[in-house]
């Protein structure tokens, strides 16, 4: 039978309502890597291959391309779309099989996740960067990928392929990246040391790593990213405030990307200024002030309620 948190636990605290032993979320974690950085892709990679076997095309190149994101493809895309979007059923079935919690759980603390919640984060998330668009034009080059200098692009069938492929894939993609990191490895630590200050740090310094070699000031905006989603997944109770903030961003660096840049440098980033260290900021500060103030006056709960099933492992 699956276990359900009994009142007053905090997000990060709800590992200790399953199986009591830590060595469970060890080894969630340890499946979790194993999952997202050899099945999935090897799985994915399978799939995509036997599509390219029956429309008659070449297989060898079409490998070639679809894992090439030095020079990205809508295919390509789309593939890395779909295997991170993949972390969503992995967190969910780990939640379920090695903890014995409803994956419900690993949303919130409401043991779903909160669509009108979800909404209003959105429209925080727009604001914050409307507000970040604006203090960008005021500083110097940051050191972007993408520079609106050059004028607009031509649109192509290539360019509607890859807008297509943002549009419907990108929010499953940024989705998927917090059910892992401000998901799983936030109740993980949580589970494993019990400090909320280890949940939000561990997990944000991970997430910075797992983007790959790139420059102190993208390295710095990324890790700040993961510090304020993973504040605001302790403090409103759910993954909701970190998907809007991750989807708004990926739609915007894409657009750009589509309109006036390219894809492979905004899938690449390696050039970084420090005055993109301002804009980062503005818009972490931002997002976090206005969503816990909206927080606080619409009563989102931070902390679960009253159980329906005893706890097996209730907090001292």
């Amino acid at each position: 039978m699956l276990a359900s948190p009994s009142a007053g636990l905090a997000y990060h605290e709800l590992f200790r309502a399953g199986r009591g032993s830590r060595w469970w979320s060890i080894l969630g974690v340890f499946t979790l890597l194993a999952l997202m950085v050899v099945v999935i892709p090897i799985g994915l990679t399978v799939v995509f291959l036997v599509g390219y076997a029956v429309a008659g095309s070449d297989v060898g190149a079409a490998l070639d391309r679809l894992v090439d994101l030095d020079d990205p493809t809508p295919v390509s895309l789309a593939y890395l779309n779909l295997s991170l979007a993949a972390a969503i059923p992995v967190v969910l079935g780990l939640v379920w099989l090695l903890h014995a919690l409803r994956p419900g759980w690993a949303s919130s603390v409401r043991g779903r996740l909160r669509w009108g919640w979800l909404a209003t984060c959105f429209a925080l998330a727009f604001a914050a960067l409307v507000v970040t668009v604006l203090v960008s034009a005021l500083l110097p080059a940051q050191g972007a990928d993408t520079s609106m200098d050059g004028g607009l692009n031509d649109f192509t069938t290539t360019t509607r392929d890859f807008a297509l492929v943002v549009l419907l894939l990108t929010p499953l993609q940024a989705a998927g990246e917090e059910y892992a990191f401000r998901g799983y490895l936030t109740q993980a630590f949580g589970g494993l040391l019990g400090s909320r200050w280890v949940a939000v740090l561990g997990p944000a310094l991970l997430f910075a790593l797992a983007h790959g070699a790139q420059d102190l000031p993208v390295f710095f905006d990324r890790f700040a990213f993961g510090v304020v989603s993973g504040i605001l997944v302790i403090a409103t109770g759910g993954l909701e405030a970190g998907i809007a903030m991750h989807v708004l961003n990926n739609w915007l660096a894409f657009g750009l990307a589509l309109a006036f840049g390219d894809m492979a440098s905004t899938l690449n980033p390696t050039g970084g200024s420090w005055w993109s260290i301002p804009v980062t900021l503005t818009q972490s500060l931002a997002f976090l002030g206005l969503t816990l103030l909206v927080a606080r006056r619409m009563g989102v709960e931070s902390r679960t309620g009253e159980p329906v099933l005893v706890a097996r492992n209730p907090p001292v």
